[in-house]
């Protein structure tokens, strides 16, 4: 394992806004999935098991995932001003973006290749989706509980969302809270 001095790390507060700004425009309906591959692949400013760590963070942080991913990463490498250049290049420019497709979104909203357009977008982002899934799935591997418990904790989560149509909080608490709990037994019972 490298130090921590070794690591690839943003240059400046200004490579950490255009590195954020840049994942921004690249999601459309998400950006997870070009998160993890710039972030972890790419820059290698996180392992894989901490931009598992942090994720699992940001996602019960009130608030957009990505965002919360964007504040941490920010903090940990220039503190509060890391976070808030992070935060401001994930939310500058695509605000920008954002604001000129509602205007344009107001004026040919009605028309049929729009609707088709954004029907295609939504099978693309479901996509990326599972494929950051399954990419992000290979951590288990070093993961304290086994992988066939962890399989299951994933498919009851499934089911309880898709299927019971749970709300996501009730389905987060419940599972969530559970997979917390038994891991940390069995850490407990793991010598150190």
């Amino acid at each position: 394992m490298t130090s921590d001095a070794a690591r690839p790390r943003p240059a400046s507060l200004l490579d950490l806004f255009m590195s954020f700004t840049i994942l921004a425009l690249q999601g459309f309906g998400g950006v997870l999935a070009v998160v993890q591959r710039e972030i972890v692949e790419r820059k290698k400013w996180l392992t894989p098991e901490e931009f598992i760590e942090d994720w699992a963070v940001a996602q019960i942080m009130p608030g957009p995932n990505v965002v919360n991913l964007s504040l941490m990463i920010g903090d940990r490498y220039f503190g509060l001003r890391g976070a808030l250049a992070a935060l401001a290049g994930m939310l500058c420019v695509p605000l920008l973006v954002v604001l000129v497709l509602a205007v344009l979104y107001a004026q040919y909203g009605n028309h049929p290749g729009v609707a088709g357009a954004l029907r295609g977008m939504a099978a693309v982002t479901a996509g990326m989706i599972a494929a950051t899934g399954l990419k992000l799935a290979t951590a288990l591997r070093t993961h304290p509980l086994p992988r066939w418990l962890t399989g299951l904790i994933a498919a009851l989560c499934v089911v309880s969302v898709l299927v019971l149509r749970l709300p996501l909080a009730y389905t987060l608490f419940i599972l969530g809270g559970a997979a917390c709990a038994l891991t940390y037994r069995k850490l407990k019972g793991t010598p150190a």
